[in-house]
């Protein structure tokens, strides 16, 4: 088990700091869409520069609805995501596994998993195109999703004999 809670430390670690950064990115994004600072806009394209420099950190399409759900709804989505699944990996470390709030963050993760993507595409292809691709995304959140649905019930079971064998002590 210390292996166990020293690898769901180290993944707690790089998923929430992975969710620090896709904020960080879609704030800047936004900041530099809205305000038209550190950026170069072409006939069909508009280039976001890092910060205090001239190079190129995004290139969008020169549209709102571009700009909207092919950039900021999936990056804000990423960026619940790597929350959420950070949360996940907390609960591997925690010296009690079977506890209501640690079914908690299961079944936030796993709900957001079967519900979100494809909430947000199907809303997303009535303003833009969507790449044929991104079904294959779908299907590996959904794989996911179930995944951690089914381990959300072992957890649910283990509560379960865990508040059990407490009446019998």
């Amino acid at each position: 088990m210390k292996k166990t809670r020293i690898l769901s430390k180290i993944l707690y670690a790089i998923t929430r700091s992975l969710a620090w950064i896709y904020l960080v990115i879609a704030l800047y994004g936004s900041f530099a869409w809205i305000t038209k600072t550190n950026i170069q806009i072409g006939d069909t394209t508009t280039t976001i520069n890092y910060p205090f420099t001239d190079i190129s950190f995004l290139i969008l399409d020169n549209n709102w609805s571009y700009f909207l759900f092919a950039f900021l709804l999936p990056v804000l989505s990423y960026t619940l995501f790597f929350w959420l699944l950070s949360n996940v990996f907390k609960v591997f470390y925690q010296e009690k596994l079977f506890t209501q709030p640690n079914i908690a963050h299961l079944k936030r993760f796993y709900s957001a998993n079967l519900i979100f993507p494809i909430v947000l595409v199907a809303f997303s292809s009535f303003f833009i195109a969507i790449e044929k691709g991104i079904f294959i995304i779908i299907a590996l959140h959904l794989v996911l999703g179930i995944f951690i649905f089914i381990i959300s019930e072992i957890f649910n079971q283990g509560l379960s004999l865990q508040n059990e064998q407490d009446l019998y002590i």
